[in-house]
């Protein structure tokens, strides 16, 4: 998965200084290279910096970078190359693990083409020998899942040149590839293809709570990172009988981030050298509210709290609302809410704040997404059909559109504290 249009949108543009920090806070004063390197302790893996033990706190980022240091964030990650991120990240004592395009097998790229292939090499080499002195880069990563639905394993042949390559001109950043999920077929591939690469980076979803599973049927037993985690996969969860993904509720992903991380990230520092949750920021991907942990306007959502306890072992001063349940004409999301064109129908949520702020709703009916992309290529917010606020009302009455087809209702509950909890409904009108 990415971002869409292959780079981050940040909110502001700041100022250069010196002055950073590693991952233990301590400070380091370089406008150099900072030395980063994969040790083998014992039977443990782990990541040094400036050499010093480095343990952060990482996202995939396309918001506040602000915001993200407040809630203890040190180390973002990018899908596609981007200079000006790494003199922000820098300004903020944050690191960056620098991700180029590499353009993948479903975008067009055949690698069998030389020319194509040779002028994306010369890309890459521009940037790297432009960049690879920069204090705040961690680590280069060479193409994002390059492994989705691809036929032509001769990607990994070129992986492996480019990381070669960056080896000769840059020992201070170890290099890396993502893939999508953890696949004994895929790592194979790699092993050997790309031997060049320091480290394996995996992205994984409703799998992270098999990855250690994954991993042992692959027989991977070098270092590797979690590179984006987060909600369960549209393509992974329950549909209507229409089609339509059952999207969890605000506060259902926060149990999952919560739940997956301990299962299967934290216990495994010993060859998990690092992670970024997914998304630190807002996209549209099936809905606007499926993968950001913020709302389009800025909200953070109850899994911003989830993510503030696993970086500081304590949960934030004011707490997002929590969301137990929605119903439309009586009926939960899971049980295909059929409804009459025309008709005016219930709506309801359940919601509670832990610091009893009071709260207010926001309805919003929209029609159901007919996007087909994969891998979090760049989607159209689908349109639009009403908009209902109000100050203390949990519960509504709806009129369903007038045209057959598929549609969501979706429910935001504020707690004027810049937090927001949110759930949705799939339903199909019937004329």
């Amino acid at each position: 998965m990415r971002v869409g249009n292959y780079s981050l949108i940040i909110i502001a543009f700041f100022l250069i200084i010196s002055c950073n920090q590693n991952g233990d806070g301590q400070e380091i004063i370089n406008d150099g290279p900072i030395k980063v390197e994969i040790r083998k302790e014992g039977k443990a893996y782990q990541l040094y910096r400036g050499g010093q033990p480095y343990l952060f706190n990482g996202a995939g980022l396309s918001g506040d970078i602000k915001k993200f240091v407040e809630h203890g964030g040190n180390s973002i990650r990018t899908w596609a190359e981007n200079s000006e991120i790494l003199d922000i990240a820098h300004e903020h004592g944050v690191t960056v693990f620098m991700c180029f395009y590499i353009q993948p097998e479903r975008h067009d790229m055949d690698y069998g083409d030389k020319e194509q292939v040779n002028k994306q090499f010369e890309r890459v080499k521009k940037f790297v020998l432009a960049n690879k002195d920069h204090p705040a880069l961690l680590a280069w990563c060479i193409g994002n899942e390059l492994n989705l639905n691809y036929t032509d394993p001769s990607v990994y042949d070129e992986v492996n040149r480019i990381s070669k390559w960056i080896h000769e001109v840059d020992p201070n950043h170890p290099t890396t590839t993502t893939i999508s999920s953890v696949n004994p077929e895929v790592v194979k591939d790699i092993k050997e293809r790309a031997p060049s690469l320091d480290f394996l980076s995996v992205q994984v979803y409703g799998d992270l709570f098999v990855l250690q599973d994954l991993l042992q049927k692959s027989n991977w037993t070098k270092p590797y990172m979690v590179t984006e985690w987060g909600a369960i996969g549209h393509w992974e969860m329950k549909s209507t009988a229409w089609g339509a993904p059952l999207e969890q509720n605000s506060t259902e992903k926060a149990a999952t981030y919560l739940k997956g991380y301990n299962k299967s990230i934290g216990p495994f520092g010993d060859q998990c050298i690092g992670n970024y949750v997914f998304l630190w920021g807002q996209k549209q991907e099936r809905t606007p509210t499926w993968y950001g942990l913020f709302l389009k306007e800025g909200e953070e959502t109850e899994v911003i709290d989830v993510i503030h306890y696993i970086w500081n072992d304590e949960w934030p001063q004011n707490r997002t609302p929590r969301l137990s349940a929605m119903y439309l004409n009586g009926k939960k999301a899971d049980e295909n809410v059929y409804l009459n064109a025309g008709y005016e129908y219930s709506a309801s949520v359940a919601t509670e704040d832990y610091d009893e702020d009071p709260l207010s709703f926001k309805w919003v009916i929209m029609k159901e997404s007919t996007e087909t992309k994969e891998g979090g290529d760049k989607e159209e917010v689908p349109e639009k059909l009403g908009v209902i606020e109000s100050a203390d009302q949990s519960s509504i009455v709806i009129t369903a559109p007038e045209e057959e087809g598929a549609y969501r209702l979706f429910v935001y509950v504020y707690d004027g504290n810049n937090h927001a909890a949110h759930a949705n409904i799939p339903f199909y009108v019937n004329q």
